[in-house]
């Protein structure tokens, strides 16, 4: 089986905007974000399904999606973080975390059919990267 995307950005094979990893996971901006400030939290095992990740790996990722989304507080001051799970789009267990404040914020979807913003990339994660010894 060939390596999914995730994997291949873990591996460094592909550029990502990183604000946080750790030994069991990664955390980076979506390239196409629903929001600024949409993180995808990944598993480092690369499993198709979340709920198939071993414990260890699968409270891994729910502690760093938990590490995110009060850092998006911290730094956005949104009026909510919505946390999602769907499955769709790339076979590796993930996580997206983003802020919201309306239904329509909420509910939509990354305009996949434009390039990436890299200069808004670039600015946001600079602002939600953590810093000192939490990054691996």
């Amino acid at each position: 089986m060939a390596d999914s995307v995730f994997t291949k950005i873990i591996k460094g094979e592909i550029p990502a905007y990183k604000i946080y990893e750790n030994e069991l996971t990664l955390a980076f901006l979506d390239s196409h974000p629903k929001q600024p400030g949409h993180v995808l939290v990944i598993s480092k095992k690369e499993t198709d399904h979340l709920w198939d990740l071993p414990d260890e790996d699968y409270f891994a990722v729910m502690g760093t999606s938990r590490k995110v989304a009060n850092r998006l507080r911290e730094v956005l001051h949104p009026a909510r973080i919505a946390m999602q799970v769907e499955g769709l789009g790339v076979p590796h267990a993930h996580v997206h975390i983003f802020p919201f404040a309306t239904p329509e914020e909420f509910h939509a979807v990354g305009r996949m059919d434009k390039p990436p913003d890299n200069a808004a990339l670039k600015a946001m994660a600079e602002k939600l990267k953590f810093g000192g010894g939490e990054n691996a």
